[in-house]
């Protein structure tokens, strides 16, 4: 029943999309552009030879964006996917899934991103009279800088003024399904308050030059239960031993400089962050989600990519990038890199591209997926990349990378304990040793590209990653796996 008023809703709106572009009477104009993308992918010895790791599948995705300009500086404007899923998965049965939790879309834990409708973004933007504002309201994307701290889709309203500010406001938990906001926790009940973001951001340009000085506060206020928003209400595993956010404060900036006489192209970014971690841990259990530490949190990433054009048809680049890390999972400070992304942000194929099935991608990717939990961005990461892409043709490109990737912080070994009672779960808990590493690994990449039609592209892209002993640490507690991890994807994207 469900699944048939999201196809008639869907269906509907399609109707007035078209009614509104075909009614040559009517004030509402009607702009919209999309993308259709398929890819198959092949990824071999994710956990690096702990486990038979063999996958191949085939994923799709069809993407809408309309804006029904009303009026002259109203617009009302959404984005919805349609088809999105793995081929053979997407038609499984939602209600068996999201009760038993079988079948292949339960790997998307209570999102809709495995069916055949599912809204992104709805909101409405209008420019305030008389004033050089504009503001906007409704579920819409909010990001920062580089995708590096902020990049999500949330609920709330943002203003711009002068073109060159922007201030924004975010509902990122109501706190509980009942939409209470009483906190139980004195009675071992859940405490349900919210959790809420404020951005700010100031963008300009100097010559060949822009910059974005930004700044975040962040504040979850339903921890007295031993549990916040993030990490533990976000339905995906992240990187292990991750602080709970109950408080986040971060700033930075982030910069550009193109040249085209001298076919230069730099960005880069530098930010810190710190924060308040006031669940109380006193053990990491199994599965390793939370850290331990005294309260305090803090951070940063620093980010440089290069290009340089060397003739026509060809061109250098590297990339260097530093994420603090945590020098002691039990004690200390802890250690945050982010609020929350999508995963957006690339450096490789393999070690930290990972975009989230309930974020805005339809399947695991890179190492940092939840079932594999490496890190993603530049979290305790120290990498430095040189890279190349030559023009082969008017249409046809290649693109090559080879990066060394190494920890800030050197990553312990751990090991699962069942406290001598194997059957009694909850008695488990990890056991952080006393052996360490910083050298994640290496990675080779490439990407072949073939231009069918100007819009229609065509890409063989894949990587070879080589994991050192810190990676087989933070991946499985130990080093006594160490297969190389590859993949290889072909796909197929239109943009229109």
């Amino acid at each position: 029943m469900r699944t048939r008023l999201f196809l008639a809703a869907a269906v509907l709106m399609l109707m007035a999309a078209f009614t509104a572009t075909a009614y040559a009477g009517g004030d509402t104009k009607l702009n919209y552009k999309g993308v259709y993308t398929a890819w198959v992918q092949s990824q071999h010895e994710f956990t690096l030879g702990k486990s038979d790791y063999d996958d191949r599948y085939v994923v799709q995705m069809l993407r809408l964006n309309l804006d029904f300009e009303a009026l002259e500086g109203v617009h009302a404007i959404t984005r919805f996917d349609m088809g999105q899923g793995w081929w053979g998965v997407d038609n499984a049965d939602r209600t068996v899934n999201r009760t038993g939790k079988i079948g292949g879309s339960s790997l998307f834990d209570y999102k809709d991103t495995n069916f055949l409708f599912h809204v992104d973004q709805a909101y409405i933007t209008f420019d305030l009279p008389n004033a050089p504002i504009q503001a906007k309201v409704g579920r819409m994307w909010y990001g920062l800088g580089n995708k590096l701290l902020l990049d999500n889709n949330l609920d709330g309203f943002q203003f711009t003024i002068a073109k060159k500010l922007h201030v924004g406001y975010a509902k990122v938990s109501e706190g509980g399904d009942g939409l209470s906001d009483i906190d139980n926790s004195s009675d071992d009940g859940a405490d349900m308050e919210d959790a809420d973001v404020f951005t700010a951001q100031l963008k300009g340009k100097a010559g060949d030059a822009g910059y974005e000085l930004f700044g975040l506060y962040y504040s979850d206020k339903g921890g007295d239960d031993g549990t916040t928003y993030m990490p533990n209400d976000i339905n995906y595993f992240r990187s292990r031993f991750t602080p709970h956010l109950s408080q986040l404060t971060a700033f930075g900036l982030s910069g550009n400089y193109k040249n085209k006489d001298m076919g230069l192209n730099v960005v880069g970014e530098f930010n810190m962050l710190t924060g308040k971690d006031e669940v109380d841990n006193t053990t990491i259990d199994a599965k390793q989600l939370t850290d331990i530490n005294n309260g305090d949190l803090s951070g940063f990433n620093v980010y440089l990519k290069a290009n340089k054009s060397i003739g026509p048809r060809f061109n250098l680049g590297g990339v260097f990038g530093m994420g603090s890390g945590d020098d002691d999972l039990t004690d200390g400070k802890g250690n945050v890199n982010k609020l929350r992304t999508s995963g957006f942000f690339y450096i490789t194929e393999i070690w930290e591209d990972s975009i989230m099935p309930d974020e805005e991608g339809i399947t695991p990717q890179g190492l940092g997926a939840p079932n594999v939990r490496a890190y993603r961005e530049l979290e305790n990461s120290t990498v430095m990349q040189a890279n190349a892409n030559i023009k082969l043709t008017d249409k046809l490109s290649l693109f090559g990378s080879y990066t060394m990737i190494n920890a800030t912080q050197a990553i312990p070994n751990w090991m699962v304990n069942n406290n001598d009672t194997p059957d009694d779960a909850s008695d488990d808990f990890t056991e952080i040793g006393d052996e360490s590493a910083t050298d994640i690994g290496t990675e080779i990449d490439w990407k072949l590209v073939y231009k069918i039609y100007p819009k229609l592209v065509f890409a063989f892209r894949g990587g070879f990653f080589t994991p050192g002993d810190a990676a087989g640490y933070l991946i499985n507690g130990n080093t006594d796996n160490a297969e190389t991890a590859w993949e290889y994807k072909a796909v197929i994207t239109l943009k229109f």
